[in-house]
């Protein structure tokens, strides 16, 4: 499995490895540690983390130890682990299905199905675009140029110094989360209520390290928008409604609480519906474009793999397979929506219901994974609107599947038809998701002069390893810590359940749309709002800025101790690199490769600590599955005594302050303290 110089021109000379056993069985390993954190992280905070850069760190310090390794091989293990960033984007959708009540669990098969077809179906959507968007284009793609340049940069003792790192940082991170949430002898948060009046107002943030992570990975132009939501969401919205008489509840935090969830979120919607329209509207024109192009240049070279003379990074998935794959794929896709809707009782709407789910899934995801591929080449990935096309994907069928098969479906009902929109909207995300991955993905393999299709295989293996591994992570997380809102056994403790905030939110929308009870008041007023948001993130756009309107509805709809966390990471790296800067510029060296060497180890820090935490969660998960108790382990009970939050605080200070030391000094070669 070696790739050769003959295969792309006239000398016989030997090309480096690319694909090859143990950088094969390296990437699976990677994809389930980054899926495992992901999941879990996701379900907590209802954001994932892109795992290529991370994944390429690991990767060096590895091979390294081996020996021999080169920086295809490496560029081909980071390209397979990127599927763990990417495919855990289902847990934005799938959840719902649990809260709803349709599922009790995690079915493995079907979950499986989701994740595989929608993840195959976006490397298929992936591979006719390369050329239109990645080669043709001029895309900066930002996150695959800085993969690409971490490839460069990171082998020999920089890449066992990132894995040091690295993992010096995940042992910090799971120490703390273990203090938390297994043995709670630190709290993991600290929160208040003020009362004004009639006028409820909520502050606090979490102690979590893996959070701030989340933050330093998104940057301060994400925070800010997310601090914006905060500040209208918990600012502005929920004092207004508390004054009106709006929420019920025991107690001040209790009508908070009432109406952040019952009615704020859903303006946090209005916003992302209307911010996911308009990128789709924005990009239609070169999306189709670039589709144009893509199909003409496999017109053009026949089957769509050029000859031996054509040069190695130009060498795709002969197009004649990738459609025939595709085609294939809709069976058993049309399978995975017969036997989920087989109990519904449809009669001869049964096949109606399958073509038309089928159809929609298929032209619909093809739209959006090029408008996620494009976005990811102007922006990056993490700009991409994954959360608004999921929210989009099951408001319109929430909205079709009734008006086709009707509001009866036999003993289910309208539960049916809410639980068919979030099926085919989790598809649907999986699809787009992949498909920016892969692009960006290729991006950096342009860059390194890698073989697209080699790529495009291994990624293929990835979404394999990442299927089999998501549905018993899922069912695992759900049987130890149960989610808000649904707790698959009684006595469970609810503090300790997983929010799953974009499943919730997406869930809820769906019902209320076809139970007719949604506040669409409250939508409507985010999508006046999103207009808004959207005028001034173009106008800041244009400027070199970055504030992202989706971001905005998100920070209307996650946790307040989740946000304010996130914001504090990136902040905190916002400050060391202004210091960074200061300080080279004083000094008369250069700025710029200051703060990105800084940046690289800032990373690969953050990387860690979600890795940590979210490694201690599953592990105590596991515990609780074979010891069939509570996963958390309470040495002081669930009420946190006074001092477990002032020592909270004040290792979490600790913890943050040793991160903005190592993150605002320029040296490359200094490991974690």
């Amino acid at each position: 499995m070696e790739a050769t110089a003959s295969e792309a021109g006239s000398s016989d000379a030997p090309r480096p490895r690319e694909i090859t056993l143990r950088g094969i069985v390296l990437g699976a390993a990677i994809t389930v540690v980054f899926i495992a954190a992901n999941v879990y992280m996701g379900l907590k905070t209802g954001m994932t983390f892109s795992s290529s850069i991370p994944a390429a760190m690991i990767s060096m310090g590895c091979l390294r130890l081996l020996g021999g390794s080169n920086i295809l091989e490496n560029n081909i293990v980071q390209t397979q682990a990127s599927a763990a960033g990417t495919l855990c984007n289902v847990i934005l959708i799938l959840p719902g299905l649990v809260l709803i009540g349709h599922w009790h669990g995690f079915p493995f098969w079907q979950t499986s199905a989701v994740c595989g077809l929608g993840g195959l179906l976006g490397v298929a959507f992936s591979i006719p675009l390369r050329r239109a968007l990645v080669t043709s284009a001029g895309l900066p793609y930002p996150e695959g140029v800085a993969a690409a340049e971490v490839l460069r940069t990171g082998e020999g003792e920089a890449g066992a110094r990132g894995l040091r790192d690295l993992l010096a940082a995940a042992a910090g991170a799971g120490a703390i989360g273990l203090a938390t949430t297994g043995f709670r002898v630190l709290a993991d948060g600290v929160h208040g209520t003020l009362a004004a009046g009639g006028a409820v107002f909520r502050v606090g943030t979490g102690f979590s390290l893996a959070l701030v992570g989340v933050g330093y990975l998104v940057g301060i132009g994400a925070c800010l928008a997310l601090l914006t939501g905060v500040a209208i969401a918990w600012g502005v919205a929920v004092p207004l409604l508390t004054a009106l008489g709006q929420g019920e509840g025991a107690t001040h935090a209790e009508m908070a609480e009432a109406v952040w969830s019952g009615q704020v979120r859903l303006i946090g919607a209005g916003i992302i519906a209307v911010g996911g329209l308009w990128t789709v509207g924005s990009l239609a024109r070169p999306v189709l474009g670039s589709v144009a192009t893509a199909l003409a240049s496999a017109r053009k070279d026949g089957s769509g793999l050029p000859g031996r003379d054509h040069p190695r990074g130009e060498r795709d998935l002969p197009i004649t397979w990738v459609g025939g794959a595709l085609l294939a794929l809709t069976v058993p896709l049309a399978w995975l929506f017969a036997n989920f809707a087989s109990g519904a009782e449809l009669g001869g709407s049964l096949p109606v219901l399958v073509v038309a789910a089928t159809v929609f899934a298929v032209l619909f995801g093809f739209l959006m994974a090029a408008t996620c591929g494009y976005l990811a080449g102007l922006l990056g990935s993490s700009s991409s609107p994954i959360s608004g096309i999921g929210i989009l994907t099951a408001m319109a069928a929430a909205v079709l599947l009734p008006l086709l098969i009707g509001r009866s479906a036999g003993p289910e009902g309208d539960r049916f038809v809410i639980a068919m929109a979030l099926l085919v909207a989790a598809v649907i995300v999986t699809m787009a998701s992949i498909a920016n991955d892969n692009l960006q993905d290729l991006k950096t393999g342009q860059l390194v002069d890698a073989t697209p299709w080699r790529q495009q295989a291994v990624l293929v293996v990835g979404v394999a390893v990442g299927a089999a591994v998501v549905a018993p992570l899922l069912s695992l997380l759900y049987e130890a810590y149960g989610f808000v809102g649904s707790l698959p056994r009684e006595g469970m403790d609810a503090a300790n359940a997983m929010p799953a905030p974009q499943a919730a939110l997406t869930s809820q929308i769906a019902a209320g749309i076809v139970h007719g009870t949604l506040p669409w008041r409250m939508v409507l007023v985010g999508a006046g709002l999103g207009a808004v948001l959207v005028a001034v993130e173009a106008w800041l756009r244009r400027r070199g800025l970055t504030f992202p309107a989706l971001t905005v509805g998100i920070g209307m709809y996650l946790p307040l101790s989740v946000e304010m966390t996130i914001a504090v990471g990136g902040v905190l790296g916002w400050l060391a690199e202004r210091r960074l800067r200061r300080r080279a510029e004083a000094q008369g060296d250069d700025a710029d490769k200051a703060t990105e060497a800084a940046r690289r180890r800032g990373v690969l820090l953050a990387s860690g600590f979600l890795v940590g935490e979210s490694f201690v969660g599953v592990i105590l998960a596991v515990a609780d599955t074979l010891a069939g108790r509570s996963a958390a382990l309470a040495l002081v009970g669930p009420d946190f005594a006074s001092y477990a939050t002032w020592m909270g605080l004040a290792v979490f200070a600790s913890g943050l302050a040793v991160f903005y030391r190592l993150t605002a000094r320029a040296e490359p070669d200094e490991a974690v303290a």
